[in-house]
């Protein structure tokens, strides 16, 4: 390295491929000074003029602004903060159509100036001599200096990349471009600036050689800068041949150290850094000055102008307005906008495109001076666009590929070593726009790339995602494992472990228990198989059917038994019956008890129909002597709850008998007893129905009558009340009853499980019915000729010598005493 600055030094210059000379069109601005800036009256600034991200907006629409102030800021140095050219207020923050290649729009901050002009607190570095280089480089990116040459690339992220990297920095100040004169009257009125802003740059990467590189066509801006340069010889001013694109990063460099920058790689990796002169101007003003970038100076050129000079332009200022400014005289024909230079520039859709950072030139060319093109012809392959290529590609293949959408190959030919300078459109016999093919596939390229990018990184958030949710699982058991084993330890020591592992013993047991249990086949499936059995071992044998004489006798002898027990339970009374059934805890002595309590409550239903009348003439005689009323009122209360109980116990009996019966005949014969067991069980039920229906209205007369005695009103409205009752209760009992004929009737046809079982059930059940309706209508018979005879008795006294009062309070409590402990036995049997 140091022989090549020692070459350097000695004026040594190199030479790069390709290039061309194209009418330069620079006398027309360069020969007059710089015009100083102007206040529009409405500023459009575009959020994003670098390349880089957007910033976060610091201000919101209503806000008065000064000159100077940040309007977005960022902590990266991939983004350069935007400032507001002069004071006012923020009037809207919206889509507005910006200076690029796509005519596309961006949020942009849109300020209605007021004309003050009124800055605010400025923050300079005068004494950046002794600064660190780093907080010089952040103090670069907070004043918004992003590269003025035309790409744009933020200047501290270039200079945090340079760092303790450069070996030479050149600074460019070749400007090739046609037209363009910006940065060469720059430097012919601003060289002292431009040498300071080299000091601070010098201050922060530390070169061994500084280079200012220009083209032989400025020998103004030359003497300027050799004159400002005197006395610095760590500060060359090297002068270079004039030809294009001699401007270009690359090129520049090929020119003054005859190194190339490698492909998809930075100046950096060579040792060398480049700055454009209007970049050094703004970096002089932002550190010494305190002034972030907040106006450049802009070339107004072109036939359609009647003053074409340099300005300065506040960011943000709309193109037409400068052009108003300068005498624009638009032709009808043909009217064309282009922002940049002819080769390397793009035209816009409207005057109105704000001036952006990038923005050095506004061309507006009449159609003798530009003629227009006539229009893409084919490739006659003729190679000068790969002569002229100063990048030395292959500019038709990368047409063809672009054309094509074949963005690999495109890749795969350097595409992004192109640095578009439009030295191959430039030459084309066939006036292909090859420049904008190359710019759509870059555009492409980087809009999948980026997609790419973006699915990468939602699959290692994802990836993260899963193994923190493992982990979070791991622990969560860890903890839970953790906090079981404490509450062990913790039971251990204070005893209460036994108890558990006891109880947990038992759980395991029980549930052990119910899965045998539920696993053990019923009965039902054990005598199929028995039967199955057989029927295998009789065809095994060449029988059709099974040898059941064994069955037949031992079934012959079940029914003789049976009917022997029934004979003898015809023969015991009802009570001795019932003693009987509480000693004994046999099948058979159930069966006989059942049948014998069965028996007991039909008659004593039959007996309830008759005494209730009998008592209340009883007690209304014997507690006239008392006291009616009262008397009357604690007599039908007492009955009526004798009754109550007796009724509950009727009901719930007669299931209780039936499925007791129905076990016991089980022993006889399955199908016979089960359909006998279904029978007897809707006879019992039938038969507490029908108390149940009849209860309620006797009740009901007794009250009547009793109350009668006491209030004739009081009397008529219980009375009315407890028809009522006795009706709802009759109706609600009918529909119960019919519920279960049903389900006794369904239990039949289950268990019969043959035709010849539902026939002989439905015969049983018919025969039943038949004999309970002749019953019933004796019996009613036989209670009207009671009733009758009743009537016509005289009324039972009480003896002479006996008290009437204390007689009949006795016989009342004698007669609830019998109920309640008839209750209360009969409780106990079918317990």
């Amino acid at each position: 390295m140091i022989a090549l600055i020692e070459e350097i030094k000695q004026g040594q210059i190199w030479d790069f491929h390709g290039g061309i000379h194209p009418p330069e069109n620079k006398r027309q601005s360069s020969e007059f000074s710089i015009l100083p800036a102007e206040i529009p009256n409405e500023i459009v600034l575009p959020l994003k003029q670098h390349i880089g991200t957007t910033g976060q907006l610091l201000v919101a629409v209503g806000e008065k602004v000064l000159k100077g102030q940040p309007l977005t800021k960022s902590d990266i140095l991939q983004c350069c903060p935007v400032h507001a050219p002069t004071s006012g207020d923020v009037i809207a923050i919206e889509p507005r159509t910006i200076a690029h290649a796509s005519g596309l729009s961006e949020t942009c901050i849109v300020i209605r100036p007021d004309f003050d002009d009124k800055w605010c607190d400025k923050v300079s570095m005068s004494d950046f001599h002794t600064a660190l280089p780093e907080i010089l480089i952040d103090h670069i990116r907070m004043m918004g200096i992003a590269g003025m040459g035309g790409a744009g690339f933020p200047s501290a992220r270039k200079l945090q990349t340079a760092l303790a990297r450069t070996k030479v920095l050149i600074i460019n100040g070749a400007e090739c471009e046609p037209y363009i004169t910006a940065d060469d009257r720059l430097m012919q009125e601003y060289a002292k600036e431009i040498i300071q802003g080299v000091e601070v740059l010098q201050r922060i990467v530390s070169p061994k050689l500084t280079v200012l590189a220009l083209e032989d066509n400025k020998p103004e801006a030359i003497t300027a800068l050799k004159a400002a340069v005197a006395g610095k010889p760590d500060i060359l001013v090297q002068v270079v041949p004039t030809k294009y694109p001699s401007g270009g990063e690359k090129q520049l460099i090929k020119l003054i150290t005859g190194k190339e920058v490698p492909a998809k790689s930075i100046p950096a990796a060579i040792g060398v850094m480049m700055q454009n002169v209007g970049t050094v101007f703004a970096i002089k003003r932002a550190v010494i000055d305190g002034e972030p970038l907040i106006e450049r100076v802009v070339t107004l050129t072109g036939n359609t102008l009647r003053e074409q000079r340099n300005r300065w332009a506040l960011l943000g200022t709309p193109v037409r307005f400068l052009l108003d400014k300068h005498g624009y005289e638009p032709e009808k024909k043909l009217e064309r906008l282009i922002i940049g230079g002819p080769m390397m520039g793009y035209t816009v859709p409207h005057a109105d495109v704000p001036v952006t950072k990038v923005t050095n030139c506004v061309l507006v060319p009449s159609r003798r001076e530009i003629a227009p093109s006539q229009g893409e012809m084919a490739c006659i392959r003729c190679s000068a666009c790969a002569e002229v290529c100063p990048a030395s590609l292959l500019p038709q293949q990368l047409q063809w590929y672009a054309k094509d959408q074949d963005f690999d190959k495109c890749q795969e030919y350097d595409l992004f070593d192109c640095i578009e300078c439009g030295a191959c459109a430039y030459v084309c016999p066939s006036e292909i726009p090859l420049v904008q093919y190359y710019r759509q596939a870059k555009a492409e390229i980087r809009t999948r790339d980026a997609e790419k990018v973006a699915a990468e990184r939602a699959r290692e958030r994802f990836e993260a995602k899963k193994v923190r949710m493992e982990r979070e699982k791991q622990q969560r058991e860890a903890r839970h494992k953790l906090a079981a084993d404490n509450r062990r330890k913790a039971m251990e020591k204070s005893g209460d472990g036994d108890a558990i592992a006891a109880a947990i013993a038992r759980v395991k047991a029980k549930s052990e228990q119910s899965s045998t249990e539920t696993a053990v086949k019923p009965a039902v499936a054990a005598a199929i198989a028995r039967a199955k059995a057989k029927q295998a071992e009789a065809a095994s044998q060449g029988q059709s059917e099974p040898d059941n004489s064994e069955m037949k006798l031992l079934r012959e002898e079940r029914k003789r038994q049976a009917r022997e027990r029934k004979a003898q339970m015809e023969s015991i009374g009802p009570e001795k019956g019932a003693d009987d059934s509480s000693a004994g805890s046999e099948k058979k002595d159930a069966v006989a008890a059942a049948i014998a309590r069965a028996k007991a409550r039909k008659a004593a239903q039959q007996t309830d129909s008759e005494t209730p009348a009998q008592n209340a003439a009883v007690e209304s005689e014997t507690a006239a002597d008392v006291d009616p009323k009262k008397a009357a009122v604690a007599a039908a209360i007492a009955r009526a709850k004798a009754r109550k109980t007796a009724q509950h116990a009727d009901v719930e009996a007669p299931a209780q008998d039936a499925a007791v019966e129905s076990e016991a005949a089980a022993d006889v014969d399955p199908k016979k007893t089960a359909v006998a067991a279904a029978i007897a069980r809707a006879k019992a039920r039938k038969a507490g129905q029908h108390a149940d229906v009849e209860a309620p209205a006797q009740d009901a007369a007794v009250e009547n009558e009793t109350a009668a005695d006491v209030d004739p009103k009081k009397a008529a409205v219980a009375a009315a009340i407890a028809r009522a009752k006795a009706r709802k209760a009759a109706q609600q009992t009918d529909s119960d009853a019919r519920a279960q004929d049903t389900a006794v009737d369904n239990e039949i046809v289950a268990e019969a499980d043959s035709k010849k079982a539902a026939v002989a059930a439905a015969i049983a059940r018919a025969k039943a019915r038949k004999a309970e309706q002749q019953t019933q209508s004796s019996t009613e018979s036989h209670s009207q000729e009671k009733v009758d005879v009743d009537a016509e008795a005289p009324s039972p006294t009480p003896a002479a010598d006996v008290d009437p009062k204390k007689a009949a309070v006795a016989a009342a409590i004698a007669r609830a005493k019998a109920r309640k402990a008839a209750q209360k036995k009969t409780n106990d049997e079918d317990k």
